[in-house]
């Protein structure tokens, strides 16, 4: 019997399409165990689970009032530590089986801290050391390209979040009622596609947990599409990366709706646009998603780029559910 000859970007397509299913289940699901309130989070991840670790460490800022931002791994795998008594890590990966995310996850539980995990790998082994895990629950992913497993890992950090502070699950429901009735459609989709296939270079800008998305998006330009694609905040684009708008660039600005963050992202469009950038900007409240958390924000984003960019790359004649450089689990120490 002959193996089954998938078509291109088949299965990145049918795993797109169920992010917001898999959010849905993820961010109101119960969560057990008994959990203090840390001096510090320290988020472990690589890639796109790296991108998922930046948008939740805005959103549990602003919530929980205590320091979250990025450990690399290597200051585990290679490196001798650093000490983390009274800190909590946070391991995010969507196979639980990368090495240095495991010895980062043993190291750290060395060093005093008490380790939480969001996988989607059940019996993983970031999980047989974690103190806590909240499952992805996104189901087989094959696709190269994470998609479903991204937007679920959100939603599993604000439901872990909601159990750290019980007065953030009605924030949660809400992004799942409006999820709900949701659609990945955008609609602007031609436009943001014949733009990327213009495309040579893209800044894709965002702020907050847009800053997250926006390190996402052009991920997947560059592994889906081969697009030179780079993540900035508006706050720091401005500076020296502005010279990069000499030469042709696209402009995608990932607006979460804040109103805190209007001025600033205001403030970058009318500056690429006023040295002739081909700019975009793309507005939660557009896609009928108003009034939702930034985390939430942000995966809807995400949910409606999944789509552009798998057509994109499709276009352009590559195959999205297998880059030609790149496997599903990497190995790095």
């Amino acid at each position: 019997m002959t193996q089954e000859i998938k078509k291109p970007g088949s299965l990145m397509a049918a795993e797109a399409a169920q992010c917001l299913e898999v959010f849905q289940k993820a961010a109101v699901q119960a969560v057990s165990g008994p959990i203090n309130l840390p001096n510090a989070i320290y988020t472990i991840a690589r890639g796109s689970s790296d991108a998922a670790a930046n948008i939740l460490s805005y959103e549990f800022m602003r919530e929980l009032g205590v320091p979250m931002t990025s450990l690399p791994p290597s200051v585990f795998s290679i490196g001798k530590g650093v000490g983390l008594s009274g800190a909590a890590i946070l391991v995010i990966s969507q196979s639980g089986a990368s090495h240095d995310l495991v010895l980062s996850a043993k190291g750290a539980a060395k060093a005093g801290a008490r380790v939480l995990a969001l996988t989607n790998q059940t019996d993983s082994a970031v999980q047989a050391v974690a103190d806590l895990t909240v499952p992805i629950g996104a189901g087989p992913e094959l696709a190269v390209p994470a998609t479903k497993s991204v937007v679920g890992a959100i939603a599993a950090g604000m439901a872990l979040l909601a159990h750290m502070k019980p007065s953030y699950q009605p924030k949660a429901q809400r992004a799942v009622e409006i999820f709900g009735r949701l659609s990945t459609q955008h609609p602007q989709t031609s436009v943001l596609q014949s733009a990327f296939l213009r495309a040579r270079h893209v800044y894709v800008i965002g702020r907050d947990t847009g800053y997250g998305a926006a390190h996402e998006v052009a991920l997947k330009l560059k592994e889906c599409c081969a697009i030179h694609a780079e993540a900035y905040s508006s706050s720091e684009v401005l500076h020296g990366p502005l010279q990069l708008a000499t030469n042709p660039l696209m402009v995608l600005m990932l607006d979460t709706g804040q109103a805190d963050i209007q001025v600033s992202l205001d403030q970058a469009e009318a500056r690429f646009r006023s040295i002739d950038c081909d700019v975009y900007r793309i507005r939660v409240p557009d896609l009928e998603a108003a009034d939702v958390s930034p985390a939430a924000a942000a995966a809807a984003l995400l949910a409606v780029m999944y789509p552009i960019i798998l057509n994109t790359a499709l276009v352009l004649g590559l195959d999205p559910d297998r880059p030609e450089a790149l496997s599903k689990v990497t190995q790095t120490t």
